[in-house]
């Protein structure tokens, strides 16, 4: 299952040098003074219900790491603690065999924090040189070929420093969840569905991404056994759908055999521990379970925490855990596909799909956003604002993500759950989609978060940024 909660190494160093007295160059006591004011000021500023810490107290001399004995320590307290990714401070100098010992031992993300040198004396001589010591410590990064990220040299009390920081814990959890990533597959690929061909085998070797497959003889065995078992739950779920949507008249029969695929759905998802689930929908569900739509369900299992991809799209699958990640489990994909362009905006395009968008995404009630049943398919307008809009696909082994950005506009009222999306240049995105690898199938949610996909991929560098709108 996805997690949301990220735990960080915080690594306080200094210089491997003699102690030099106090008002000298590089001394013990300034980087020893800054090492605790930091740790102290990230711990208490930063923790959160996402974010915990483990530093190297009682590590080294006065807390600083400075030598590849202190670093060893290091390195087995972090593996016990289990961190999801580790924080390099330069209190003075710092020490670049030390921090690249440690983050390789790791193997996970890395940010490199180098705080403003903003000490002096009257002599001319200063204690710390710490935004000098991280080009070293970075050149030993890149001779071990470590990835790593970078925060620019700041007050530890900065807005700059803020905004970083905040930045690699959503990268850090992005990583989290898609490396070793467990998805479930149910059924095979809708048949005249060529465009969301995907390959198994490169996927768990470019990205140790492990896919566990459910063909629908089983669904159906699951389907009977949840009615059965789960009567409580299900009926908990049909109270929130007839409560929640206005129904047609089509759709009352169906209330039932829809909550009861939510229910069967998040069990599946517990018992096989899948991050998320890419399905075959409008296809084999309606003829196992006499005329069943998926789609609805699909949106209320997204604001469970239960992510599904629509029409047996893998890659959108693994599109919404990365947009998801970005959010620290806050937003809520949506999968819209680039479906028209508007009828008087050159540069909108109605981003819909036929109902899988989650409830709590609706737009405010009005014409065009009463969420409405017809046919068990949610129609309703999103919510007003800016997104992401991300695809990851390949070609010939060759994985890209495209990551754009879109904010919402007025458009004609239509079927399905929707947003009109504006673009800078709406052709320029036409013309690259249609060149290839992507199809129409794209993930969106809320907020821009093109920065933390960009250093996402520095530590997968089987997945490329596609950059060529850039210059559009």
């Amino acid at each position: 299952m996805l997690s949301y909660k990220i735990k960080i190494g915080l690594v306080a160093m200094r210089r491997n040098t003699t102690d030099r007295p106090r008002g000298t160059f590089l001394t013990w006591y300034s980087a020893e003074q800054r090492g605790e004011k930091f740790v102290k000021y990230v711990e208490e500023n930063f923790t959160s219900e996402n974010v915990s810490f483990v530093d190297n107290k009682g590590i080294g001399i006065k807390d600083l790491v400075f030598d590849d004995n202190s670093a060893k320590e290091v390195v087995e307290r972090f593996k016990n603690e289990n961190v999801d990714a580790v924080m390099i401070i330069n209190c003075n100098f710092g020490n670049e065999e030390a921090a690249a010992d440690i983050a390789k031992a790791i193997g996970k993300p890395v940010l490199l924090w180098a705080p403003l040198d903003d000490e002096y004396y009257k002599d001319g001589m200063r204690p710390t040189d710490s935004q000098c010591g991280l080009f070293g410590v970075s050149r030993q990064m890149q001779r071990y070929h470590i990835p790593f990220s970078h925060l620019p040299c700041c007050k530890v009390d900065s807005q700059e420093f803020k905004e970083g920081f905040e930045s690699f814990v959503r990268v850090a959890c992005m990583v989290k969840n898609f490396a070793g990533m467990r998805i479930g597959q149910i059924g095979a690929r809708p048949a005249p569905f060529f465009s969301v061909i995907w390959n198994e085998g490169e996927l768990m070797e470019k990205f140790g991404i492990k896919i566990i497959p459910f063909n629908f003889a089983i669904i159906e065995q699951r389907m009977k056994a949840t009615a059965e078992n789960c009567q409580k739950e299900i009926a908990e779920i049909e109270e929130y759908i007839v409560k929640n949507y206005t129904l047609d008249e089509l759709t009352p029969k169906f209330v039932k055999p829809m909550a009861t695929l939510a229910v069967m759905y998040k069990n599946l998802f517990e018992e096989y521990d899948l991050d998320v689930i890419s399905a075959e929908c409008w296809t084999a569900t309606p003829v196992m379970f006499d005329g069943l739509a998926p789609c609805t369900v699909y949106g209320l299992l997204n604001d469970m925490g239960y992510l599904i991809s629509c029409e047996s799209d893998m890659h959108c699958a693994l599109t919404m855990v990365l947009l998801e990640s970005a959010t620290l489990g806050k937003g809520r994909p949506l999968f819209g596909e680039f479906t028209v362009r508007h009828p008087e905006n050159k540069n909108a395009e109605l981003l819909w799909h036929c109902g899988p968008f989650p409830l709590s995404q609706k737009a405010p009630d009005g014409i065009d956003s009463e969420a409405r049943l017809v046919n068990q398919r949610s129609w309703f307008r999103a919510k007003d604002g800016v997104y992401t809009v991300a695809r990851i696909d390949q070609e010939s082994g060759d994985y890209m993500i495209l990551p754009l950005v879109c904010k919402t506009t007025k458009g004609p009222q239509t079927h399905g759950t929707y947003i009109w999306g504006e673009f800078d240049n709406l052709q320029a995105i036409e013309d690259r989609l249609i060149d290839g690898p992507y199809i129409h199938h794209f993930v969106e949610i809320e907020g821009d978060w093109r920065k933390e996909i960009n250093e996402f991929c520095k530590y997968f560098p089987a997945l490329k940024v596609d950059k060529s709108l850039e210059s559009r």
